[in-house]
């Protein structure tokens, strides 16, 4: 059983922050050190500070990026910058983007979520996790005790119930949240106190499976903080507790308010959005590889050629025709099959594409005589042997150029990115020795490869637009 509940979130005092667009960012882990720096000037008070505070030369046990984000954090506490909640609430968040050369919204809602290991079924992962990830994401939780931004989550509904019960309950009044952010996305959100509107999506929710689409470091890190301060309070740490809201039917179907006190830490904030919500967009993240011993490029395409057949292509020196050729391998991917075969993930062509610098793009595309399940982990479904993802993974980086097991998860050799361009140009400076670019994911490949309890490789999707980080704090 899915169980959320309304949470009395921290936001932004309107009284020491006129423009949100001051003081939110993306999340932590496509802030690079250039953006983390245009942040920090923005505003004093912008959440950089909290989820992604700066490394400094002189950092030690006690003075380092964990307790200076603690220090700002008790500050903005006690100088009304960030006010709680009077009512526990459940925030419903609409991001009005640009994808595709279309306009869309895409709808969600901010709420607590009982926090449950993936075993029992309840929710359920679909990317490997890195360890140092999840240690840097510990500390920082251990050192302010609150979630600073959510863990991005998809669920089932088709008639898209519980949304249009919060929008219900808003119905006419103007969201306590709207700016447009740096990339020209709107951000709208409303504050859902009604007790009826809650308890409404708390019941439809009930009986749901929740996918992890963004936040899988987050959410076992939750997880992990969760049995640590079990066992603190087991060995005499006087817990904190919080009063957690929750609405649910009475015997003749009235919905009434209950109080249930239990340590704030057993829920992790979530963004819930429905998987058939018209604005739910995935693009691919693409992989920069670096610090392979002796790469010779003409040896690793020989090499590829075991399995793939390779077109080569000339790209023109300002790259003006590197977006045709992602055209063509999408295209490519997409196969001679129809769109209802297409979107079940059947009829695909598996193609990725190459870059070693020197403007010359390599298409790789997967013969179809060969048998993949001969090929590919003989312990994973079929399914996770026909993600693109996969097929790159296992029969590329891993076979040819050896990155797989331990110096995967150590990363670094791998670095994800969703900058196409910007990953040609990683390449031509010497960053990286390689760059491989991948089509999307579908929505549907997600949810079957976790259903079934298995996991994709790392950063095999990309939900856009990113979830912003900022609007809501919760305390634990």
């Amino acid at each position: 059983m899915a169980v959320i509940i309304p949470i009395k979130g921290l936001r932004y005092n309107p009284r020491k922050v006129e423009n949100m667009a001051d003081v939110v960012t993306p999340p932590y882990d496509v802030i690079d050190i250039t953006a983390q720096e245009h942040y920090y000037r923005r505003s004093p008070y912008n959440i950089i500070r909290l989820e992604c505070g700066k490394l400094l030369s002189g950092d030690n046990e006690k003075d380092n990026r964990y307790t200076r984000a603690s220090d700002d954090y008790q500050d903005w506490l006690r100088e009304d910058v960030l006010i709680r909640e009077e009512k526990p609430a459940i925030y419903l968040y609409e991001q009005e983007f640009t994808a595709g050369g279309e306009n869309k919204i895409r709808s969600g809602i901010i709420c607590g979520f009982k926090l449950e290991t993936y075993e029992k079924g309840i929710i359920l992962p679909h990317e490997e996790t890195i360890p140092k990830h999840k240690a840097d994401r510990l500390e920082l939780m251990r050192a302010c005790r609150s979630n600073f931004s959510p863990v991005f989550s998809l669920y089932t509904d088709r008639e898209n119930r519980v949304v249009t019960a919060l929008k219900n309950a808003v119905k006419g009044t103007p969201p306590e949240i709207n700016f447009t952010d740096d990339s020209g996305e709107s951000h709208s959100m409303w504050v859902v106190t009604d007790p009826d509107a809650i308890g409404e999506a708390q019941r439809i929710m009930a009986d749901k499976r929740i996918f992890i689409a963004d936040g899988h470091h987050r959410y076992e890190t939750a997880l992990n903080y969760k049995r640590e301060r079990e066992t603190s309070a087991g060995d005499g740490e006087e817990t904190t507790v919080s009063a957690a809201s929750s609405c649910s039917s009475t015997p003749g179907g009235a919905v009434s308010s209950l109080t249930e006190f239990e340590p704030a830490y057993n829920y992790v904030m979530m963004t819930l959005v429905n998987i058939y919500d018209p604005g739910l967009v995935v693009l691919p993240t693409h992989r920069l590889i670096r610090n392979v011993e002796s790469l010779d490029i003409n040896c690793l395409i020989d090499q590829i050629k075991e399995n793939f057949a390779v077109d080569e292509y000339d790209l023109k020196p300002d790259k003006g025709n590197f977006q045709q050729l992602l055209d063509l391998m999408e295209k490519r991917g997409l196969g001679e099959q129809s769109s209802d075969e297409t979107q079940n993930g059947e009829g695909r062509r598996h193609v990725s594409g190459l870059y070693a610098g020197n403007n010359k793009f390599y298409l790789l595309t997967l013969r179809e005589d060969l048998d993949l399940s001969q090929m590919m982990p003989a312990e994973k479904s079929p399914a996770w042997q026909k993600l693109d993802v996969s097929i790159l993974h296992t029969l590329i980086i891993e076979k040819f150029l050896g990155i797989c097991g331990e110096l995967r998860a150590r990363a670094d050799h791998i670095t994800y990115t969703r900058e196409e361009e910007g990953a040609l140009e990683a390449v031509d400076r010497g960053e990286y020795q390689l760059a491989f670019f991948l089509n999307p994911t579908l929505v549907e490949e997600v949810t079957a490869i976790a259903g079934q309890g298995e996991k994709m490789p790392q950063k095999s999707t990309f939900f856009y637009p990113k979830l912003i980080t900022g609007l809501v704090i919760n305390q634990l």
